[in-house]
């Protein structure tokens, strides 16, 4: 028996007592992610229960010198959760306990595998509010929320998952746990910690527990559905928000291609009796008072007597205000009908964003007649999504190096999301120097010597 073989049969053995799970048939599932990137056949899948447990597997493992894939719900885009063939594989799907409320300050202390659907639930039930919110929410975990900052449909308002984090539990590739569970909002004593590990898509270490910062329950959420002319005129709508409603926390932007097919993947009539080439979906929410309805009707009565908006829908339910959030989610639908697709998750700034998706519509419509071009995303924070396909797959690699050298054109970022994970990697030139290539690098060897954590994401690490 070779000695790695045998180094193999003695690391399982160590980790016997977490019940791993080595066969294939019920390994399949832990083997890809929402990417549909294809990985490698893990060596074994653990599914601790603690902190400890993940302590003394990463212990193991770096003893042993074995990868370990780090694995949270799933819903990642970017490949950063499919595994290299011989990994150790870490779910934390069963660290799912919402801890500890503080009630008076307005904490929660969470595990990392708790749903972002089940946090919200939980908090909301003692009349708090935790307002991160994406079309997975069902399914992705916070500690991946954490691991990809993630941001949503509500970063306008209340910021990225950065800003929605006190302090954290976090886990070393040695096994080391930092126990960083601040639960106050200034805290300066020396480096903030965290910030190393939000984003750092699980390179740095495995998050274990969370502490989110919770806002006062929302009493109504007020909604409007409205369709425009043109760019200009939704920048300038995007404006006088801001400026006239202070509660201001979505503001969702649909082009006529996407609102068509998620009308019909829904099996609905379109919203509008006329076409228009752009869309927005805005939504307030704070308290139920006559001022605060009485502002959002101001400021669409004065967007249409100026000619910024064309036409309003305005919800008088919750049910109905909910169907049109369903048409902005509907994308999951869409894609279904667009495979082999691509989907860009990229930030472009706001000023360059209409000249960009000009750009980028017309030169791919004359090289792909075929694949549709669908595009969407928070207008607000400059988040925007692009989807198109059916592609051949010799066209994926020259696609994603068309759109996002334009990025890199535009001043944008080729991930406004998911992170760089494995799909990305190889574009991250676009968005970073190679200086600051260079300190991640630096900073990854630092905290993990032997690249045990994630290894392959963002950069080789071979780099």
């Amino acid at each position: 028996m070779n000695a790695i073989k045998y180094a193999e049969i003695e690391l399982l053995a160590s980790l016997a007592g977490f019940s791993p799970i080595h066969n294939e048939a019920d390994m399949k599932r832990y083997l890809g992610d929402w990417s549909g990137l294809v990985g490698g056949q893990p060596l074994a899948v653990l599914r601790p229960r603690t902190t400890r447990e993940v302590a003394d597997i990463a212990a193991a493992c770096h003893k042993a010198g074995k990868k370990i894939t780090i694995q949270g719900g799933l819903t990642g885009l970017a490949g950063g959760a499919v595994p290299d063939q011989g990994d150790i594989v870490i779910s934390l799907e069963r660290m799912n306990k919402v801890e500890e409320f503080d009630l008076q300050g307005g904490t929660v202390t969470v595990q990392a595998g708790a749903t972002l659907q089940a946090v919200a639930d939980s908090v909301e039930a003692h009349d708090w509010y935790f307002p991160l919110d994406c079309g997975a929410r069902g399914s992705c975990q916070i500690g991946g929320n954490v691991a990809t900052n993630a941001g949503g449909n509500r970063v306008l308002r209340y910021g990225t998952m950065r800003e929605l984090v006190l302090g954290l539990e976090v886990v070393l590739a040695d096994g080391t746990v930092l126990s960083m569970l601040n639960k106050v909002m200034k805290n300066n004593t020396g480096l903030d910690l965290k910030h190393l590990f939000i984003g750092s898509e699980g390179t740095l270490g495995i998050v274990t527990k969370v502490v989110l910062k919770l806002f006062p329950k929302p009493q109504r959420r007020y909604s409007a559905f409205c369709a425009l002319e043109s760019f200009g005129n939704l920048t300038t709508l995007l404006k006088m928000a801001r400026s006239s409603i202070p509660s201001l926390s979505a503001f969702e932007v649909m082009w006529d291609d996407y609102l068509d097919l998620a009308s019909a993947a829904l099996g609905r009539a379109k919203p509008f009796d006329g076409d228009y080439p752009v869309y927005v979906l805005l939504e307030a929410e704070g308290m139920d008072s006559p001022e605060q309805e009485l502002a959002l009707q101001r400021l669409l009565e004065q967007a249409l007597e100026e000619g910024i908006v064309s036409d309003v829908i305005l919800p008088h339910s919750s049910e109905q205000a909910a169907q049109l959030w369903e048409m902005r989610d509907a994308i999951g639908e869409l894609l279904s009908g667009m495979k082999p697709y691509i989907a860009f998750d990229i930030g472009i700034p706001v000023s360059r964003m209409d000249g960009f998706i000009e750009g980028i519509k017309k030169d791919m419509q004359a090289s792909y007649p075929s694949a549709r071009h669908l595009f969407f995303g928070h207008l607000g924070d400059g988040n925007l999504h692009y989807a198109t396909g059916p592609h051949r797959d010799e066209d994926i690699v020259p696609i994603d190096d068309f759109v996002y050298t334009a990025v890199e054109k535009a001043g944008g970022s080729i991930s406004g999301e998911h992170g760089i994970g494995r799909l990305k990697k190889p574009f991250l030139r676009h968005s970073r120097g190679p200086e600051e290539i260079a300190l991640m690098r630096m900073i990854k060897r630092a905290v993990d010597c032997n690249s045990g954590l994630n290894a392959g994401r963002v950069f080789d690490s071979s780099e």
